[in-house]
């Protein structure tokens, strides 16, 4: 195997093992607007790492988590709708993201590549940044597991049950961002909400449990990678969008199979 099919092979199963039990959440707590908004916020994070010459990833995580701090705050303020709020961040951060791109003039960087991803050019040093992301988001959703599975059903029984459930909303925040910084080289920014979603989606209707939920949508994610890059080399198609509709088809298969068992 070329030693590039390897890095993305397996740059791709460490993004899918994780996004697949986050994006579990994502769907039951209907917060897909929220991933969007904060994948668009990354590429900030990509304009701020070439004007200080820093690191991207560490770059692109600050700005993800400030993201998210900040839309906490401006929820727990009350001045704007949830939707309202996400909509003025996500698109003024995207907008002065490409703005600060295109004012670097001696800067020539492949805008393309961050918008819809370029996983056939990570590097090692990507695949050891990305499972650690995945490692450290795995371990906090497995550490609230219960209590964010409660807060999820019924926030206001949680709470007097004694559930902190603004921290966990918190928590949850920042792994998503952590999830979205990992992510960005393997399917761009524009399209990491995709891998998100789709996977728990396509899971949903075949889960028994929100365990059995969250390793079958971490399952369908990794058969999307493996099956947009084999789809991305023989039709010699982008990588990032290759794997979303790898896992389109995925979830319409999902969604037949489960229109046929229920009609059996």
């Amino acid at each position: 195997m070329e030693d590039f099919l390897l890095r993305a092979g397996l740059a791709g199963l460490g993004v899918a093992l994780t996004a697949g039990p986050l994006g579990c959440f994502v769907v039951w707590r209907r917060m897909a607007y929220f991933g969007d908004s904060l994948a668009h916020s990354a590429l900030l994070g990509v304009a701020l790492g070439f004007a200080l010459g820093t690191d991207l990833n560490v770059t692109i995580l600050i700005v993800c988590l400030g993201f998210a701090l900040l839309l906490v705050l401006l929820q727990s303020k009350g001045a704007l709708a949830t939707d309202t709020a996400l909509g003025i961040l996500s698109h003024s951060a995207l907008a002065l993201g490409i703005v600060a791109i295109a004012m670097m003039e001696w800067l020539r960087v492949d805008l393309m590549g961050y918008l819809f991803g370029d996983i056939l050019s990570v590097g090692w040093r990507d695949v050891a940044w990305i499972y650690a992301g995945a490692a450290f988001s795995l371990a906090g959703l497995a550490w609230m597991w219960r209590d964010l599975l409660r807060a999820t059903i019924h926030e206001d029984l949680a709470l007097a049950e004694g559930v902190p459930c603004a921290r966990l909303r918190l928590i949850f925040m920042m792994l998503i961002a952590l999830t979205v910084a990992i992510a960005m080289q393997v399917v761009g920014i524009l399209l990491i909400t995709a891998l998100l979603i789709i996977p728990a989606a396509a899971a949903r209707p075949f889960a028994r449990s929100p365990e059995q939920m969250a390793l079958l949508a971490a399952f369908i994610g990794a058969l999307s990678v493996f099956g947009g890059l084999g789809a991305s080399l023989i039709l010699d198609s982008p990588s990032g969008p290759s794997i979303v509709l790898a896992a389109a088809v995925l979830f319409t298969l999902s969604l037949i199979g489960s229109t046929i068992r229920s009609s059996a």
